[in-house]
C-alpha cells in the first residue's frame, strides 16, 4: 500500500507542478490575479482527452500485469492490438457483421491467441519471452497480408453506433473508456486481492515449483493469465480502432507492449513474479500518460519524451528497488 500512496502522491506532484508553472507564465505575461485563466492541464478538455488515454492504455496494461505477476511477459500487444483492429474492421464494413458479433469475435479471436501463448509457455516449456516475441513478428504479417499492408477505415458507423458510443464516446462528460477502464479494474483487484485465483497467481508467481507441489495446478493459472490479459488486449484494441477510426496495419498499435510493460512495472510488478497490485497498474498507467502530456505543456521539446519517460521509469525502479533492500536489511536484523 505504501508503494501505491508513493506513486498517488508523485501524480499529484507532478500535476501541482504543471499547473502552478502554467499560472506562472500568465503573471509573468502581465495578468493580474483577477484576470487568470484556468491552467492548460486542467481544463475539461485536457482532462478529458486524457483520460480517454487511460483508459484504453490502462486495461490492456492490467493484462500485461497479470501477466507479469505470473513471471511471464507478453511482448504482442502492439501487434496483437493492429490484427484485432483490422479484423474488427472487416467484419463491420466487409462482411456487414452486426456489431456484437463483430467485436466478441475480435476478443475471442485474441482469447484464443493468448491460449496459445499459455500452451506453448506451459505445455512446451518455452520462455514467454520468445513465444511472444514471435506473436510480435506473425501477428504483425497476418495483419498487413489480410489488410494488403493497406490502411484500413470504420466510414461513417451509422451501422454500429452503438459500439462507437461504448467504445469511444463519453457519458456526463466522463470517457467510456475510463468509466470501462473502473469496470475492468473493480473486477481485477477482487479477482487478484480478494480471491483464491488471485492467491494461486501470487503463489505461482513467487515459486512456480513450490506451488505446484502444494496442489496448485500451476500450468492452468499461468494459461488463464494469458488468456485474461489477451481479452483484455481485445477490449482495448475495439475501443482504440475506433477511437482513431482507422487502422494501420505496419504502425497500428506499435510499442504499446513497451507501454503496458512499464505501466506494470512502474506500478509495481516485478519481472520476477510474485508481486504487483492492480491499483499500482492504473497509477503506473496515469504516470505515463499525463507525462507527455507535461512534457507539451511545459514547453519541453517532444523529441525528449521518451528520453523522459525512460527517466522516470528507471528512477521508479531504482526507487523500488533499494526500499526493498532495506526492508529487507530491516528484516534480516530483526530476525538476528
Amino acid at each position: 500500500m505504501k508503494k501505491e500512496v508513493g506513486l498517488l502522491a508523485f501524480l499529484l506532484m507532478l500535476s501541482l507542478v504543471v499547473v502552478g508553472v502554467q499560472i506562472k507564465r500568465q503573471l509573468d505575461n502581465g495578468a493580474s490575479l483577477s484576470e487568470l485563466k484556468t491552467p492548460q492541464f486542467i481544463t475539461a478538455r485536457n482532462l478529458s482527452n486524457t483520460a480517454n488515454i487511460i483508459g484504453q492504455y490502462g486495461v490492456f496494461s492490467i493484462g500485461v500485469g497479470l501477466i507479469i505477476i505470473t513471471g511471464g511477459i507478453d511482448l504482442s500487444i502492439g501487434s496483437m492490438c493492429a490484427l484485432a483492429g483490422v479484423v474488427l474492421s472487416i467484419a463491420l464494413t466487409r462482411w456487414n457483421w452486426p456489431w456484437p458479433v463483430a467485436a466478441l469475435s475480435v476478443i475471442l479471436v485474441t482469447m484464443l491467441l493468448g491460449y496459445a501463448h499459455g500452451l506453448l509457455v506451459t505445455r512446451m516449456s518455452l520462455q514467454p519471452f520468445i513465444v511472444t516475441l514471435c506473436g510480435l513478428l506473425l501477428y504483425r504479417g497476418i495483419a498487413r497480408f489480410i489488410a494488403d499492408d493497406a490502411t484500413q477505415g470504420f466510414g461513417s458507423a451509422s451501422d454500429f453506433t452503438t459500439l462507437r458510443f461504448l467504445a469511444s464516446g463519453q457519458l456526463a462528460g466522463i470517457p467510456m473508456t475510463f468509466i470501462l477502464l473502473v469496470v475492468i479494474a473493480a473486477i481485477a483487484w477482487v479477482a487478484l486481492h480478494r480471491s483464491v485465483y488471485g492467491r494461486y497467481l501470487l503463489a505461482v508467481g513467487r515459486n512456480e515449483e513450490a506451488a505446484r507441489f502444494s496442489g496448485i495446478n500451476t500450468r492452468r493459472i499461468i494459461t488463464s493469465a494469458y488468456v485474461i490479459g489477451a481479452m483484455l488486449t481485445g477490449i482495448a484494441a475495439i475501443m482504440i480502432a475506433l477511437y482513431t477510426n482507422q487502422v494501420t496495419p505496419s504502425l497500428h498499435g506499435n510499442f504499446y507492449e513497451l507501454w503496458g510493460i512499464a505501466a506494470a512495472v512502474l506500478g509495481g510488478c516485478s519481472l520476477r513474479g510474485g508481486e504487483g497490485s492492480i491499483i499500482g497498474i492504473i497509477l503506473g498507467t496515469m504516470i505515463l500518460q499525463v507525462l507527455p502530456n507535461v512534457v507539451i505543456l511545459l514547453g519541453i521539446p517532444s523529441s525528449l519524451d521518451f528520453a523522459v519517460l525512460g527517466a522516470v521509469l528507471l528512477i521508479g525502479v531504482l526507487a523500488d528497488e533499494m526500499l526493498k533492500r532495506r526492508a529487507r536489511k530491516k528484516l534480516m536484523q530483526q530476525r538476528q
